[in-house]
């Protein structure tokens, strides 16, 4: 059986935004885009999807009313060639809650939790992404094999469109930036 016979066409073939935008939510569900090329994502273990919703659950609580936080839907990175990426948490302007898609200037953080097999993706690729996309903070959230995980939080350096290391957090992460917020991350 070959790759053909499994995949779709669309699969193997550039991607635009026009295209993309006329495809169900089915077709979309479980992958990004990226430089027009469908990348297909596995599906995440319970332990990073449950670390996600206590981290959107708690950056929604803390953000206020301009703010709000979600998992699993696309940010739109770039038109030509077509690059979206699907953030594990988005902290996203209430206030765009019905705009598609989802633009970097919308967003205010962005969280990548990181898998077996999203290493070198979320540590470098995606970081570099957003950087140059220009939004302000990201957070890396590394899973330990026991205890709790580690957030390594990143604040962008506008002029060099890049992060700048920000602080590590374990057990608790307590920050006043990008707004007042404190998560236990014991809850694991």
């Amino acid at each position: 059986m070959t790759v053909e016979m499994v995949a779709p066409a669309w699969m193997h073939q550039q991607v635009t935004a026009e295209q993309y935008e006329s495809w169900t939510d089915e077709q979309c569900a479980g992958i990004e885009i990226v430089d027009g090329m469908v990348l297909v994502s596995p599906s995440a273990s319970k332990r990073h999807n449950r670390l996600a919703r206590l981290l959107a659950n708690a950056l929604d609580a803390a953000a206020g009313p301009d703010w709000n936080a979600d998992t699993d839907f696309d940010v739109r990175l770039q038109d030509v060639p077509l690059n979206n990426r699907r953030p594990d948490v988005t902290v996203y302007r209430a206030d765009t809650i019905d705009v598609a898609p989802t633009r970097p200037e919308h967003v205010l953080l962005v969280v990548e939790v990181v898998s077996p097999g999203s290493e070198t993706t979320d540590r470098i690729v995606k970081a570099d992404q957003y950087a140059r996309a220009g939004i302000q903070f990201y957070w890396r959230v590394e899973q330990a094999a026991t205890g709790a995980p580690l957030v390594y939080t990143y604040l962008l350096d506008p002029a060099k469109s890049r992060y700048r290391d920000s602080e590590i957090f374990t057990g608790v992460v307590k920050l006043s930036a990008p707004f007042s917020v404190e998560i236990d991350l014991g809850q694991i």
